[in-house]
Protein backbone atom coordinates (compact mmCIF):
# COMPACT_ATOMS: atom_id res chain seq x y z
CA UNK A 1 0.00 0.00 0.00
CA UNK A 2 1.43 3.29 -0.88
CA UNK A 3 1.67 5.94 2.15
CA UNK A 4 -0.91 8.29 2.18
CA UNK A 5 0.41 11.78 0.19
CA UNK A 6 1.11 15.05 2.54
CA UNK A 7 -1.88 16.85 0.56
CA UNK A 8 -4.32 13.42 1.14
CA UNK A 9 -3.35 13.47 5.27
CA UNK A 10 -3.64 17.53 5.52
CA UNK A 11 -7.17 16.87 3.69
CA UNK A 12 -8.29 14.28 5.53
CA UNK A 13 -7.16 16.29 9.22
CA UNK A 14 -9.13 19.65 7.86
CA UNK A 15 -12.10 16.89 7.31
CA UNK A 16 -12.14 15.70 10.77
CA UNK A 17 -11.68 19.33 12.05
CA UNK A 18 -14.45 20.81 10.30
CA UNK A 19 -16.79 17.86 11.59
CA UNK A 20 -15.27 18.69 15.28
CA UNK A 21 -16.07 22.37 14.69
CA UNK A 22 -19.88 22.03 12.76
CA UNK A 23 -20.88 19.58 15.72
CA UNK A 24 -19.74 22.02 18.42
CA UNK A 25 -21.89 25.02 17.01
CA UNK A 26 -24.82 22.87 16.17
CA UNK A 27 -27.99 23.84 18.63
CA UNK A 28 -29.39 20.40 18.38
CA UNK A 29 -26.36 18.47 18.64
CA UNK A 30 -25.06 20.64 21.34
CA UNK A 31 -27.50 22.07 23.83
CA UNK A 32 -25.29 23.90 25.64
CA UNK A 33 -25.11 26.86 22.72
CA UNK A 34 -28.14 27.99 24.33
CA UNK A 35 -26.73 28.68 27.75
CA UNK A 36 -27.46 32.50 28.94
CA UNK A 37 -24.08 32.83 30.20
CA UNK A 38 -22.20 31.79 26.85
CA UNK A 39 -22.88 35.83 24.81
CA UNK A 40 -21.53 37.58 27.91
CA UNK A 41 -18.71 35.48 28.42
CA UNK A 42 -18.10 36.01 24.71
CA UNK A 43 -18.09 39.87 24.98
CA UNK A 44 -15.75 39.55 28.35
CA UNK A 45 -13.19 37.62 26.67
CA UNK A 46 -13.03 40.14 23.29
CA UNK A 47 -13.03 43.11 25.89
CA UNK A 48 -10.18 40.71 27.81
CA UNK A 49 -7.65 40.66 24.37
CA UNK A 50 -8.42 44.23 23.31
CA UNK A 51 -6.97 45.12 26.91
CA UNK A 52 -4.10 42.32 26.52
CA UNK A 53 -3.19 43.44 22.96
CA UNK A 54 -2.81 47.05 23.74
CA UNK A 55 0.84 47.39 23.38
CA UNK A 56 0.42 45.47 20.10
CA UNK A 57 -2.34 47.12 18.71
CA UNK A 58 -0.63 51.08 19.84
CA UNK A 59 2.20 49.71 17.63
CA UNK A 60 1.88 50.96 14.15
CA UNK A 61 4.13 47.38 12.62
CA UNK A 62 2.31 45.66 14.64
CA UNK A 63 -1.32 47.03 14.93
CA UNK A 64 -2.51 45.49 11.78
CA UNK A 65 -1.42 42.01 13.00
CA UNK A 66 -2.72 41.99 16.30
CA UNK A 67 -6.30 43.16 14.71
CA UNK A 68 -6.24 40.17 13.03
CA UNK A 69 -5.91 38.11 15.66
CA UNK A 70 -8.75 39.84 17.71
CA UNK A 71 -11.39 39.56 14.57
CA UNK A 72 -10.16 36.53 12.65
CA UNK A 73 -7.96 34.07 15.00
CA UNK A 74 -8.85 34.40 18.29
CA UNK A 75 -11.69 36.72 19.25
CA UNK A 76 -15.21 37.11 19.33
CA UNK A 77 -16.18 36.55 15.84
CA UNK A 78 -18.38 34.00 13.90
CA UNK A 79 -16.72 32.04 11.49
CA UNK A 80 -19.51 29.74 10.82
CA UNK A 81 -19.75 30.73 6.93
CA UNK A 82 -16.10 30.57 6.47
CA UNK A 83 -16.08 27.07 7.87
CA UNK A 84 -19.30 26.06 6.00
CA UNK A 85 -17.99 27.23 2.17
CA UNK A 86 -14.71 25.16 3.63
CA UNK A 87 -16.50 22.01 3.94
CA UNK A 88 -18.73 22.72 0.50
CA UNK A 89 -15.79 23.20 -1.90
CA UNK A 90 -13.32 20.83 -0.10
CA UNK A 91 -11.60 19.65 -3.50
CA UNK A 92 -12.11 23.03 -5.06
CA UNK A 93 -10.12 24.08 -2.26
CA UNK A 94 -7.08 21.51 -2.76
CA UNK A 95 -6.67 22.99 -5.90
CA UNK A 96 -6.75 26.76 -5.67
CA UNK A 97 -4.46 26.84 -1.90
CA UNK A 98 -0.96 26.26 -1.55
CA UNK A 99 -0.56 22.75 0.84
CA UNK A 100 1.10 25.42 3.26
CA UNK A 101 -1.99 27.40 3.17
CA UNK A 102 -4.25 24.63 3.31
CA UNK A 103 -2.44 23.04 6.94
CA UNK A 104 -3.08 26.97 8.26
CA UNK A 105 -6.43 27.17 7.50
CA UNK A 106 -6.64 23.59 9.38
CA UNK A 107 -5.28 24.75 12.51
CA UNK A 108 -7.07 27.96 12.50
CA UNK A 109 -10.65 25.51 12.36
CA UNK A 110 -8.87 23.39 14.91
CA UNK A 111 -8.03 26.74 16.97
CA UNK A 112 -11.53 27.87 16.68
CA UNK A 113 -13.40 24.85 17.73
CA UNK A 114 -11.18 24.30 21.00
CA UNK A 115 -11.88 27.74 21.74
CA UNK A 116 -15.45 27.14 21.29
CA UNK A 117 -15.10 23.75 23.81
CA UNK A 118 -13.44 25.67 26.01
CA UNK A 119 -16.57 28.77 25.69
CA UNK A 120 -19.20 25.82 26.22
CA UNK A 121 -17.34 24.69 29.67
CA UNK A 122 -16.93 27.83 30.73
CA UNK A 123 -20.86 29.03 30.26
CA UNK A 124 -21.93 25.51 31.78
CA UNK A 125 -19.51 26.40 35.14
CA UNK A 126 -20.62 30.08 35.09
CA UNK A 127 -24.34 28.81 35.15
CA UNK A 128 -23.53 26.73 38.33
CA UNK A 129 -21.48 29.44 40.14
CA UNK A 130 -23.80 32.37 39.70
CA UNK A 131 -26.90 31.11 38.32
CA UNK A 132 -28.42 34.62 39.07
CA UNK A 133 -25.31 36.65 37.78
CA UNK A 134 -25.49 38.96 34.34
CA UNK A 135 -21.71 40.16 34.70
CA UNK A 136 -18.42 38.57 34.30
CA UNK A 137 -15.08 40.29 36.30
CA UNK A 138 -11.90 38.91 36.63
CA UNK A 139 -12.15 37.27 39.95
CA UNK A 140 -15.90 35.50 38.77
CA UNK A 141 -13.54 34.70 35.15
CA UNK A 142 -10.54 33.08 37.52
CA UNK A 143 -12.96 30.52 39.42
CA UNK A 144 -14.54 28.84 35.99
CA UNK A 145 -11.75 28.84 34.62
CA UNK A 146 -10.43 26.54 36.85
CA UNK A 147 -13.36 24.48 37.74
CA UNK A 148 -13.09 23.66 33.55
CA UNK A 149 -9.50 22.71 34.58
CA UNK A 150 -7.52 21.03 31.30
CA UNK A 151 -4.60 22.35 31.50
CA UNK A 152 -2.91 20.61 28.81
CA UNK A 153 -5.64 21.05 26.77
CA UNK A 154 -4.93 25.03 27.26
CA UNK A 155 -1.16 25.00 26.38
CA UNK A 156 -2.79 23.23 23.13
CA UNK A 157 -4.93 26.31 22.67
CA UNK A 158 -2.06 28.00 23.23
CA UNK A 159 0.19 26.89 20.76
CA UNK A 160 -2.54 26.61 18.18
CA UNK A 161 -2.32 30.60 18.16
CA UNK A 162 0.87 30.65 17.39
CA UNK A 163 0.98 27.89 14.87
CA UNK A 164 -1.79 30.34 12.67
CA UNK A 165 0.42 33.11 13.12
CA UNK A 166 3.72 31.28 12.00
CA UNK A 167 1.65 29.65 9.14
CA UNK A 168 0.79 32.85 7.67
CA UNK A 169 4.00 34.20 8.35
CA UNK A 170 5.40 31.14 6.54
CA UNK A 171 3.21 32.09 3.38
CA UNK A 172 4.37 35.13 3.07
CA UNK A 173 7.64 33.56 1.85
CA UNK A 174 5.88 31.30 -0.64
CA UNK A 175 7.00 32.96 -3.89
CA UNK A 176 4.32 35.16 -5.51
CA UNK A 177 1.50 34.56 -2.88
CA UNK A 178 0.75 38.18 -3.14
CA UNK A 179 -0.18 37.85 -7.03
CA UNK A 180 -1.81 34.65 -6.45
CA UNK A 181 -4.13 35.35 -4.03
CA UNK A 182 -4.85 38.16 -6.28
CA UNK A 183 -5.83 36.45 -9.11
CA UNK A 184 -7.56 33.82 -7.26
CA UNK A 185 -9.89 35.87 -5.77
CA UNK A 186 -12.45 35.77 -8.43
CA UNK A 187 -12.09 32.15 -8.95
CA UNK A 188 -12.60 31.67 -5.12
CA UNK A 189 -15.84 33.63 -5.43
CA UNK A 190 -17.01 31.49 -7.99
CA UNK A 191 -16.52 28.50 -5.93
CA UNK A 192 -17.84 29.65 -2.82
CA UNK A 193 -14.58 30.28 -1.08
CA UNK A 194 -14.70 34.15 -0.42
CA UNK A 195 -15.05 34.05 3.44
CA UNK A 196 -11.71 31.75 3.57
CA UNK A 197 -10.12 33.98 0.19
CA UNK A 198 -10.50 37.56 2.53
CA UNK A 199 -9.38 35.66 5.53
CA UNK A 200 -6.19 34.34 4.18
CA UNK A 201 -5.83 38.16 2.09
CA UNK A 202 -6.29 39.85 5.34
CA UNK A 203 -3.28 37.37 7.27
CA UNK A 204 -0.86 37.59 4.52
CA UNK A 205 -1.53 41.42 4.33
CA UNK A 206 -0.67 41.86 7.94
CA UNK A 207 2.16 40.06 8.66
CA UNK A 208 3.44 41.81 5.54
CA UNK A 209 4.00 44.87 7.86
CA UNK A 210 5.57 43.41 10.94
CA UNK A 211 9.47 43.51 10.90
CA UNK A 212 9.84 40.60 13.71
CA UNK A 213 6.97 38.04 12.77
CA UNK A 214 8.23 35.66 15.31
CA UNK A 215 8.82 38.15 18.28
CA UNK A 216 5.50 39.22 17.73
CA UNK A 217 4.45 35.65 18.14
CA UNK A 218 6.65 34.78 20.77
CA UNK A 219 5.59 37.68 22.95
CA UNK A 220 2.03 36.56 22.44
CA UNK A 221 1.98 32.92 23.40
CA UNK A 222 4.42 34.32 26.43
CA UNK A 223 1.47 36.60 27.85
CA UNK A 224 -1.37 34.14 27.37
CA UNK A 225 0.99 31.09 28.79
CA UNK A 226 1.77 33.53 31.98
CA UNK A 227 -2.26 34.31 32.14
CA UNK A 228 -3.17 30.48 32.08
CA UNK A 229 -0.41 30.18 34.80
CA UNK A 230 -1.49 32.42 37.10
CA UNK A 231 -5.29 31.93 36.30
CA UNK A 232 -4.44 28.05 37.46
CA UNK A 233 -2.84 29.38 40.37
CA UNK A 234 -5.18 31.63 41.69
CA UNK A 235 -3.20 34.77 41.04
CA UNK A 236 -5.25 38.08 42.40
CA UNK A 237 -3.85 39.88 39.22
CA UNK A 238 -3.67 37.15 36.51
CA UNK A 239 -3.94 39.54 32.95
CA UNK A 240 -1.27 42.04 34.80
CA UNK A 241 1.93 42.83 33.53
Amino acid sequence: MRPMSRGHDVQRRLQRRLAFHQALHDPVREPRNALRWLPELRRWQAARLERSFKRFLENPRSSAAARFFLTDVYGDHDFSRRDADIARVMPTMQRLLPGSLLATVSDGIALGALTHAFDLRMAEALGEIAPRGKRLDDDRYAEAYREVGKPLLRERQIALIHDVGTGLGSAMRLPGIGTLLKVSRGPAKAAGLAELQAFLERGVGAFTKLDNIRGFLDDIERDERRAAERLFAGHPDPFGA
